[in-house]
């Protein structure tokens, strides 16, 4: 009767384990620095939608009020009736919350009439990621 040799318990050794979790650390690394921009792309996306909705909104005030609002109203008189001229001649709440006048860098909307970049009438922009005006991250209805 012949014994066979009994097999070594097979397994990974500290080095492989190690080498294992370094290549997952590697990627989940170069992952990070990539989805970095795709967020910051993301950010100026929804600055955009978000001055599209608030231009419209705009629109609907001037509509109803017979004015746009004030540079010195701003978007507030989106959500709150104005108190200061020009008072509207009819006003209702065109924004729910004044969270929809924060940008994705949680910034003010800004706001001023007459345009100076602008075709439109107004100028509505956000600061961009830098909250600096006149830099290259500025994103607004122009």
């Amino acid at each position: 009767m012949k014994v066979r040799p009994s097999r070594a318990l097979s397994g990974f050794t500290l080095m492989e384990m190690l080498l294992v979790l370094g290549i997952i650390a590697l990627l989940i690394g170069l992952g990070t620095v990539t989805m970095t921009d795709v967020f910051e792309d993301g950010n100026e996306v929804k600055a955009r939608g978000d001055i599209q909705a608030l231009k419209a909104s705009i629109i609907r005030y001037k509509t109803k009020a017979g004015v746009y609002p004030s540079t010195a109203q701003g978007l507030d008189a989106l959500v709150t009736r104005p108190t200061t001229p020009p008072l509207p001649r009819s006003w209702k709440p065109y924004l729910t919350s004044k969270d929809a006048l924060l940008d994705p860098w949680l910034q003010p909307y800004k706001y001023e009439i007459p345009a100076r970049r602008s075709s439109d009438s107004y100028d509505i922009y956000s600061l961009g990621k830098d909250g600096e005006e006149g830099t290259d991250d500025d994103v607004g209805n122009w």
